[in-house]
């Protein structure tokens, strides 16, 4: 069976073919600038780079591009939209459906009350939605909710201290983000380990990449999350500030007089990592930086895997303690001093690193803790797409 995954920014489109028998990707693409000049889809060949330079003023036309190419007779992967099964949206803010949905007039409707939580993300969801339906009117299509992870959150960890009528009214909670990764990781580590099931253990799940988020998962579920209301929240970023004082908000505000949008732009994508480094907001750059002698570059860093283990401490100790941390996505499975400075100090919970497996793990699903170590440190690559086309399969199966 085959199953389409499908990520819809506010000007892009990614894609993902699956073969679920076997669980192989068949295709893959990403479609950008869509309603700006010189939009165009990369897709890989054979190993080679393909692009293809293609008018896409709107998702609607980005997603005839992307059918046209999975049906092309040189480097399709499909020869019938037919054998497609079902479509699978990864959508960021699902309030509190809690596991994903085949969409229907219904689950639609309750789920635009909840779209202002992500208003650069939802949006776009809808609008590829509403491309694949225009196109593909009968073919299942299912969302899968990167909160849905966090809504076993117990109130205490999800409640802000504001007036309860804006829970109430307002939907002003902590939903999280990066659902569907913690929810893959904190299972495959357990597979990869070799355990019966999650039950009994405790597993900081560290998703760190431009967009960072870490999470205490206790049993199997989600007990704990960094980010917020929005992605905003919680760990400092490739170019979002995470957590600030709400009074120094207030302060730049009135200082720069700033409307409430260009103060969100301010900290959304001006602040984190670019906005200290002043260099990029890649952390291989800032590194690079670094390394040069740039002493606001070494800054960003040290506050970055400062803030990373100050998270891993304070899960441990509303958990009782961590059985395995995992480090995933980019910065996470890629760079060895991150997970290093991140660590190291947390002899006293049992963390104990072999410094010659991380140094050499480059993305590749290892345990990089020593084997005496009481807690499991491990790299587990992340496959969010994976994880949406199988709660699709599993839906349209039912």
């Amino acid at each position: 069976m085959k199953i389409l995954v499908i990520n819809c920014g506010s000007s892009s489109i990614k894609y993902k073919l699956y073969e679920m028998d076997d669980k192989s990707v068949l295709a893959a693409g990403g479609i950008e600038k869509i309603g700006l000049e010189g939009s165009f889809l990369k897709t890989k060949i054979n190993g080679e780079t393909k692009i293809i330079e293609s008018a896409c003023p709107t998702h609607t036309e980005g997603i005839k591009l992307m059918f046209d190419t999975l049906l092309h007779p040189e480097y399709g992967a499909i020869h019938s939209l037919d054998e497609i099964s079902a479509a699978g949206h990864r959508i960021v803010a699902g309030g509190r459906f809690t596991e994903s949905q085949v969409v229907t007039d219904a689950m639609l409707e309750e789920w635009k009350q909840y779209m202002d939580l992500a208003p650069l993300h939802s949006p776009a969801h809808l609008k590829g939605y509403n491309a694949v339906k225009q196109m593909l009117p009968e073919l299942p299509q299912v969302f899968v909710f990167d909160t849905a992870f966090h809504q076993t959150m117990p109130e205490k960890c999800y409640m802000y201290a504001v007036p309860y009528k804006y829970y109430e009214n307002n939907n002003i909670r902590r939903w999280g983000a990066h659902g569907t990764s913690h929810r893959f990781v904190a299972a495959r580590v357990c597979e990869f380990l070799g355990l019966p099931s999650a039950e009994g253990t405790r597993i900081i799940t560290c998703h760190i990449g431009n967009g960072a988020s870490i999470s205490a998962v206790k049993d199997g579920k989600c007990f704990e999350t960094s980010m917020g209301l929005t992605p905003l929240e919680g760990m400092m970023m490739g170019t979002r500030s995470g957590d600030i004082d709400a009074s120094a908000v207030l302060a730049i505000m009135k200082a720069e007089g700033l409307t409430p949008d260009e103060m969100s732009d301010l900290l959304n994508k001006e602040s984190g990592v670019l906005g200290i480094s002043g260099v990029s907001s890649d952390m291989r750059e800032v590194t690079s930086a670094a390394e040069e002698g740039n002493k606001r570059a070494a800054l960003a860093l040290e506050m970055y895997s400062h803030r990373i283990k100050k998270y891993i401490g304070s899960y441990a100790a509303i958990m009782g303690g961590v059985d395995i941390i995992v480090f995933t996505a980019g910065v996470g499975e890629h760079q060895w001093d991150i997970r290093y400075n991140s660590t190291t100090g947390l002899e006293f919970l049992g963390v104990k690193l072999d410094e010659a497996k991380n140094r050499k793990n480059f993305g590749e699903e290892e345990v990089i803790s020593t084997e005496d170590s009481p807690v499991k440190v491990v790299v587990v690559p992340t496959d969010e797409e994976l994880m949406i086309a199988s709660d699709t399969l599993a839906l349209v199966q039912k």
